[in-house]
């Protein structure tokens, strides 16, 4: 009848919507996380959000991972069998997968950090299961996949192409634009989902089934280390990225743009450190990992940068990592790591300093030596520590005030400095070796300097020709470098770079870390490989304060097992 016709068509809409909702709540079920834990397995070591199907199945086992992918595929199934006994079209069908989809990757009814789950490749096959589609049309997604797998060997790929198949059978099928936007929408949530397995496939890094996965071994150490860029040109480093560096000096995308889309992006792996062989014949395997934060990111948003940390450190433990370095202006953030390690209580954290501290105290009393040699007299001469409100740069100043003659402390804090000065004259006092020790905050008081030493946070150079007497040695710990390139051109300045550690064994890093070699790198990560290697956990750089029986322990074994500072 005319009117139950009617009828039959306005509940058509609501009830669409309820299954919208229903499909929305069914996939934000997290059900192989609730299987994996009654079984007693931790999927923050074992989940295939971050480390794929082969790591999934050498953690979880057969058996777990079949099951817990059988549950996925009911996941996806099921709403779409329901909707088609209700007779939804084929559009509607659709819909219901796209919001199957997205309750499994992201249920709003949980707080982050979600409970970790599957990327859903056994949702995306229920979905596709439960579509009423020609025979032909339906096996193109499987077939694509299965192709794409047998042509590259990487899970991920597969994957991605069961939604780009049906998205391919919804254009070329003679299909209406409901059903083309909704198999769009789907292919574009697995693409974002799977990011980070394709910036791994084009970084060379994504394992294929049946690689060996990389766990800690007698044979094998493994660690990861915390990075970001220093500039946005850090960004092009990346496979992943590169492909926006035209659309930048183009003027289409500005660098703001770029800063505020770094801020919603997690820790990703962007590369590794390979190749790094210990006297005693132990692989070091070192994965890099970064938030997208510049430096000034970093300074001004510090609950983001501590909340990012968090998410690095948790990462780094999925991937099989003991130890978890922070670099860079990561190694200052959430009181210099503690935030981090309360945290993430399941894998170690440092923040170098203690082998950064090390390389400093071994390098000095031969830059010391050199000026010597050069004809200079130490105690007629003036020394300068720039940083010295800081661990690293007072430990310098420590090390050097009895050697010269004056001594120049510049930092921001003045009555801070102006304390730690006092207490460093009077100690130097019993001994009978106080020099003249000014504390000041202006830069330009280091151009009466004969030595400079530099370890600042700063993102951005704090010594220009200006700042220098002519002849000068200056000695950059900073991170990046406290130095302006154009200061070399003073005549006579000699400009050392500090804390910067040769690796043993072949060893590469797969990004540029700007230490002047792929096997140099910085003494912090150096600190991290050495402490996975000798599971010294209790010697780990946490918070201001470095011990100085620590220091002693990493230049020792740092000798011991084939790491060389950089002169």
């Amino acid at each position: 009848p005319p009117h139950g016709g009617d009828g039959a068509r306005a509940k058509l809409p609501a009830m669409t919507a309820l299954l919208l909702s229903l499909a929305y709540l069914v996939g934000a079920l997290p059900l192989g996380y609730w299987l994996a834990r009654r079984r007693g397995v931790d999927l923050r070591t074992a989940s295939p959000y971050t480390l794929g199907l082969e790591s999934a199945l050498r953690r979880l086992g057969l058996g777990l991972l079949l099951l817990s992918f059988l549950l996925d595929f009911l996941k996806g199934y099921l709403p779409l069998l329901l909707g088609r006994a209700l007779g939804l079209d084929l559009a509607g069908l659709l819909a219901l997968g796209v919001a199957v989809y997205l309750g499994h990757l992201y249920p709003l009814f949980f707080r982050d950090p979600w409970p970790l789950r599957a990327k859903g490749a056994g949702v995306l096959l229920g979905i596709l299961s439960g579509l009423p589609l020609p025979p032909a049309l339906g096996l193109v997604p499987v077939a694509l996949g299965l192709v794409l797998y047998a042509l590259t060997g990487y899970a991920s790929l597969a994957a991605l192409g069961l939604p780009l198949g049906l998205l391919g059978a919804t254009l070329f099928g003679g299909f209406g634009l409901a059903e083309r936007l909704s198999a769009l929408a789907l292919f574009l949530l697995a693409l974002w989902r799977y990011k980070e397995n394709l910036g791994r496939v084009l970084e060379g890094t994504e394992p294929k089934l049946g690689d060996p996965l990389p766990l800690p071994s007698e044979k094998q150490v493994v660690c990861a280390f915390l990075i970001h860029p220093l500039t946005v040109e850090d960004f092009w480093q990346s496979p992943r990225f590169r492909w926006l560096r035209p659309l930048v000096r183009l003027g289409l995308l500005k660098q703001e743009w770029i800063e505020r889309l770094a801020e919603r992006f997690r820790p990703m792996k962007v590369g590794e450190v390979r190749g790094v062989r210990t006297a005693d014949g132990r692989e070091v395997l070192c994965h890099l990992i970064s938030a997208p934060l510049l430096p000034h990111q970093i300074k001004a948003k510090p609950e983001l940068a501590v909340r990012r940390a968090i998410q690095g450190a948790r990462l780094a433990k999925e991937l099989g990592a003991t130890v978890v370095g922070l670099g860079a202006f990561w190694s200052v953030v959430g009181e210099k790591g503690k935030r981090v390690q309360e945290a993430v209580p399941g894998i170690e954290v440092t923040n170098g300093g203690a082998y950064t501290a090390g390389t400093v105290r071994a390098a000095i009393p031969k830059i010391l030596a050199h000026c010597a040699q050069s004809g200079k007299d130490l105690k007629g001469a003036t020394a300068a520590v720039v940083g010295a409100n800081g661990v690293v740069a007072f430990g310098i100043a420590r090390q050097i005030a009895p050697l010269v003659g004056r001594l120049i402390l510049v930092g921001r804090d003045l009555e801070r400095l102006k304390r730690a000065a006092e207490s460093l004259r009077k100690n130097l006092e019993r001994k009978g070796e106080a020099p003249e020790i000014l504390a000041t905050t202006e830069i330009a008081a280091i151009r009466e300097a004969d030595l400079v030493f530099t370890a600042t946070s700063d993102p951005n150079p704090v010594i220009y020709p200006e700042h220098v007497k002519p002849g000068a040695w200056i000695y950059d710990e900073g991170v990046p470098p406290d130095v302006h390139p154009s200061v070399r051109e003073v005549p006579g300045v000699r400009v050392t770079p500090g804390g910067v550690v040769r690796l043993p064994g072949e060893a590469r890093a797969t990004l540029d870390l700007h230490f002047g070699a792929p096997d140099q790198v910085p003494a912090c990560l150096a600190e991290t490989m050495i402490l996975a290697a000798e599971e010294a956990f209790d010697r780990k750089s946490l918070g201001g304060e470095v011990r100085a029986e620590n220091v002693q322990f990493f230049v020792e074994r740092a000798e011991a097992l084939g790491f060389r500072v950089v002169e």
